[in-house]
């Protein structure tokens, strides 16, 4: 699965909310019968799912181990906004493009040759959009990664040189 979820607001001011591996979304829909407040789009040959919210909540009476695992689920989404809440309002902006870099590794990187591929199309602006900055911001970080041999980026995706040497990069 390769979902983006993004809102825009009244200025037309597009924000990313995740890239989605693989997950269930919306998890405000699961309680909550109001329109869900983000779109999603794929961005790679996606399969996608629904399940119907009543057969979904008969589903979550009846089994004890999926209840469980959507509470888990829930649990890890609220946990990843509120680092990414606290990167907002305490991280350089160079600090949110590296831990969002580091992240795509962990969670879509493909390991070949000591580098990482991370293969999900994304430009600089949708880059830019999901750690709050402008594309010219994120521009110029990645010409310094790529001038410090941390970072490629070919055709609108990553291969991270020397994930080490990015981890503890710290920005001059």
């Amino acid at each position: 699965m390769g979902l983006l979820r993004h809102k825009t607001d009244a200025y037309g001011h597009e924000q990313i909310m995740s890239f989605l591996k693989t997950d269930m979304f919306p998890h405000t829909g699961f309680f909550d019968t109001s329109p869900y407040p983000a779109t999603a789009k794929a961005v790679v040959y996606t399969v996608l799912l629904a399940i119907p919210l009543k057969s979904f909540e008969q589903l979550m009476i009846d089994s004890t181990n999926i209840s469980i695992k959507v509470m888990r689920a829930m649990s890890e989404k609220i946990i990843e906004l509120q680092v990414k809440l606290q990167g907002f309002t305490g991280q350089h902006i160079q600090n949110r493009g590296q831990a969002f870099l580091l992240k795509l590794a962990e969670t879509c990187g493909i390991h070949n040759n000591n580098k990482i591929h991370i293969d999900i199309p994304m430009t600089h602006q949708e880059f830019a959009s999901t750690i709050g900055t402008t594309r010219e911001t994120v521009t110029r970080l990645f010409n310094q990664l790529r001038k410090e041999n941390l970072l490629e980026t070919p055709r609108n995706r990553f291969v991270i040189l020397d994930y080490e040497a990015l981890k503890n990069w710290v920005p001059k």
